[in-house]
């Protein structure tokens, strides 16, 4: 079969057409690269992409001047209302390695709710967990690493002592009907020992899923990772989890976070983690810079035919809304060419 003839049978012209009416009301300015199918990719493809968006967590904590908790709250706010459905809202951790999250209580009771809408929120240990729990948390998530020396960095111990610690925390949560969601940090590359093995991260995201977690984010926290890299990572970890229940969680160091969220989605990972205007970094990784941009993964995506349900000019100004309140430039490439088109 010809692959006109097997993209006109999974997905009808009118349903194409329709997808790409609606992008195009959200962005006057879409190449016209982009406005063609990616055949690997489509045929026979799970056409919606989840977005977790980190912003307010990951893409904050590594702020040195402390962010009002108002600020906070009404960028998680703006955040749900252009469409994003998984937002990482803070983290329980101890106010002396994060002062940036002292006020996770205070957030997660003054965020709004909505249908359809889960904050999640990073727990390390049982008193955060609890802590969480207390602030009305409906999803926590874990924080390993596939780097011995980063773990023992991040977070005091071992790999395998993390995941012993992590199981008492899956096993409270999940009793209490709470989703529980497995990070791995330094996925593809560690400050400090270099090249990771693809076998170690397989191994770790296999123990964490069989002990409860429902998703597993694999993160380039340092943002070493190619497309080439990618590959040879996801292969063995989706052979022990399945890849409808992996994320790649991606920065941009060295410009290639796109690259390697296309390579995913070829293997046929469909959840990713993002920052708003590409905030972001690790305290614990010197060097590592902000994830990749919400603004230009969500256009990339619906250049491609995904479905987001996030409205991209709305996302555009919650970007520059909160580099504004930072006092920096909002580092997403697609929203400063859209927001300047849009003064044209």
């Amino acid at each position: 079969m010809s692959v006109r003839i097997a993209l006109r049978t999974a997905y009808p012209r009118a349903h194409s057409i329709s997808l790409k009416k609606k992008y195009l009301a959200q962005s006057s300015t879409l190449p016209r690269c982009l406005q063609t199918w990616s055949p690997q990719i489509a045929i026979g493809s799970q056409r919606h992409v989840k977005i977790v968006e980190v912003g307010p967590r990951d893409g904050l904590q590594n702020e040195e001047k402390l962010v009002p908790t108002d600020v906070k709250v009404e960028l998680i706010d703006k955040l749900a209302k252009v469409g994003l459905k998984s937002i990482e809202a803070t983290s329980f951790v101890s106010p002396k390695w994060v002062p940036q999250m002292a006020d996770a209580s205070q957030v997660m009771s003054l965020v709004p709710q909505y249908p359809n809408v889960r904050y999640s929120v990073l727990t390390p240990n049982l008193f955060g967990l609890e802590a969480a729990i207390a602030a009305g948390a409906k999803e926590v998530a874990i924080f390993g690493a596939a780097s011995e020396t980063f773990s023992k960095k991040n977070i005091n111990c071992t790999i395998d002592e993390s995941l012993e610690r992590f199981r008492v925390v899956v096993d409270r949560a999940v009793k209490d009907g709470i989703l529980v969601r497995g990070y791995i940090s330094c996925v593809l590359g560690c400050p400090y020992e270099g090249h990771v093995e693809p076998e170690v991260v397989a191994r770790t995201a296999e123990k964490m899923y069989k002990m409860g977690c429902y998703e597993i984010s694999l993160g380039d926290t340092i943002g070493v990772g190619t497309p080439g890299s990618t590959k040879k990572m996801i292969k063995p970890v989706a052979k022990v989890v399945p890849v409808d229940k992996l994320a790649m969680h991606c920065h941009d160091t060295y410009g290639q976070a796109l690259a390697n969220i296309h390579c995913a989605l070829e293997l046929g990972v469909r959840v990713f983690d993002s920052s708003i205007a590409g905030l972001g970094g690790c305290p614990f990784a010197k060097g590592a810079t902000g994830n990749v941009a919400t603004e230009d993964l969500v256009y990339m995506l619906h250049g491609m035919d995904f479905e987001t349900g996030v409205n991209l000019r709305e996302l555009v100004q919650v970007g520059n809304y909160i580099s504004e309140k930072l006092g920096r430039k909002n580092v997403s490439r697609a929203a400063t060419a859209l927001s300047a088109a849009a003064r044209l």
